[in-house]
């Protein structure tokens, strides 16, 4: 492979990586998430007269709908109410706190006392991390690099890198 060749693939792969990282880059940024932090302890707290506003069939004020977890978050569930409550296989007497460590990723269901649904969704994402994003780059870059490469050796073939036989 002559110099020129080996030249332009290094540049138009490059560029390709450019264009990954500010495309990806840009797309984190833009689209923040909580998937893109570090595990920790998430606190859910069972405020007092909770059962008895899911008897009446409203909903807890404390209690966030649309929770965002990561893999490896440990979800600690503080009851202040006078009825003891149940999340899953956790019980949670009056008065005391349960704690769940959240390992997979996946979408669970756990049956749930403190909702008027009787049930609590709990969607644990993987956790977008530095090595994730250089990945995603990567991924992406290498094939526009060479996409790039092969558009520009039409646009601009390389004098004397093809010879034709007659």
């Amino acid at each position: 492979m002559s110099r020129q060749v080996i030249l332009r693939l290094l540049i138009t792969i490059s560029l390709g990586i450019l264009v990954a990282i500010f495309i990806n880059e840009f797309t984190f940024i833009f689209l923040k998430s909580e998937a893109g932090r570090a595990p920790k302890v998430i606190e859910l707290k069972i405020s007092s007269g909770t059962a008895a506003r899911i008897s009446k069939g409203e909903v807890s004020s404390t209690i966030p709908e649309n929770m965002v977890f990561v893999v490896g978050d440990t979800l600690i569930v503080n009851n202040e109410d006078v009825v003891d409550h149940k999340l899953g296989s956790l019980f949670i007497p009056s008065g005391t706190s349960a704690s769940l460590t959240l390992n997979d990723a996946n979408n669970f269901t756990y049956d749930c006392s403190f909702q008027p649904s009787r049930v609590f969704g709990i969607n644990v994402q993987e956790p977008v991390t530095a090595v994730t994003r250089i990945y995603g780059i990567l991924i992406a870059g290498i094939p526009l690099g060479m996409m790039f490469a092969m558009y520009s050796i039409v646009i601009w073939p390389i004098k004397g890198a093809v010879k034709v036989v007659s």
